[in-house]
């Protein structure tokens, strides 16, 4: 073998060098609002501080306002709602009458099986028709109608801030979807999951774990849980939320670990004001090149 070939050789033995990756910008959508649940807008870069594992970290992106809304509707349309439906509607239809028009709404009713009742549109009329059309039959597959929401999203919503609004009494006996898969779902979306929950306070255990379910679905992804029990109290709910909603703040930072480790980063995020205040957002995120940045899913309980 020549002297040439002998040293290509060697050159080619030698693996080339690895370029690892960085973790880029985190982005984290946050409404803030106070003891009373009023949406907080008004505040400024430095009353924010962001913790990440525990370690605060620096804020390099900062923006607040108003934003547009791709919003979902999603209406229990099951048997165990006939003594709510009044109050479901009553919400769904503030919801509607509230919104701007540079949003977009959907409306999706469920039972056994999810039904969408009006795709993506700014009419309001079309809307109100379709809050119309909620029953109260069968049993109840919440979590496959949050599925289906996710799914129906992830094909046709536009780039803008995405809310899911449930209005049920957080009762499923019919579901096949795992509770931590649509939960890790909504947070690889950045789909913040909002509930009205309409309990049946005659069935004491029925209705503690409508409420769990609902709480828990709502503080993992960066939304909130109301429990209004009459009409009236739903309408202010649901106006409420829709504030909160709308009312946003988008907040960057380069993490201080730029370890792409594939672990799994709990986020915090504190605001300070004269008053204290109430910070929702996503939970975390997962360190990998296709993940970072984005939300992601916690390690997965049982459903």
């Amino acid at each position: 073998m020549s002297a040439l070939a002998v040293a290509l050789a060697g050159v080619l033995a030698v693996p080339p060098p690895v370029f690892p990756s960085r973790i880029g910008l985190v982005i984290l959508q946050a409404t803030v609002s106070n003891v009373r649940g009023e949406a907080v807008t008004d505040l400024d870069r430095g009353a924010f501080t962001v913790y990440e594992n525990g370690r605060p970290q620096e804020v390099t992106l900062f923006r607040g306002g108003e934003v547009p809304l791709s919003l979902g509707l999603a209406i229990d349309g099951s048997r165990s709602m006939r003594a709510s439906r009044d109050r479901a509607a009553a919400a769904a239809l503030a919801v509607v009458r509230t919104s701007r028009p540079e949003d977009e709404l959907f409306l999706f009713t469920f039972d056994e099986k999810p039904r969408l009742l009006a795709p993506f549109t700014r009419d309001v009329a079309a809307l109100e028709s379709a809050v119309g059309e909620v029953d109260a039959v069968g049993g109840t597959a919440m979590r496959d109608a949050i599925a289906e929401a996710e799914g129906y999203f992830s094909r046709s919503a536009r780039p803008a801030r995405r809310c899911l609004l449930l209005v049920t009494d957080g009762s499923d006996n019919a579901s096949t979807t795992p509770m931590a898969r649509v939960r890790a779902t909504a947070r690889e979306q950045a789909l913040a999951v909002y509930a009205i929950g309409l309990l049946d306070e005659a069935d004491a255990g029925r209705a503690s774990r409508g409420r769990e379910a609902l709480e828990e679905l709502a503080e993992a992804t960066g939304g909130v849980a109301y429990f209004p029990r009459t009409v009236a109290e739903a309408e202010a709910a649901a106006a409420r939320l829709a504030r909160q909603m709308r009312s946003q703040y988008t907040i960057g930072y380069n993490p201080q670990n730029q370890a792409l480790d594939g672990s799994y980063r709990k986020l915090r995020v504190v605001a300070h004001g004269w008053e204290r205040l109430v910070v929702r957002t996503r939970a975390g995120y997962r360190a990998t090149p296709e993940g970072t940045g984005l939300p992601a899913p916690a390690p997965s309980p049982s459903p």
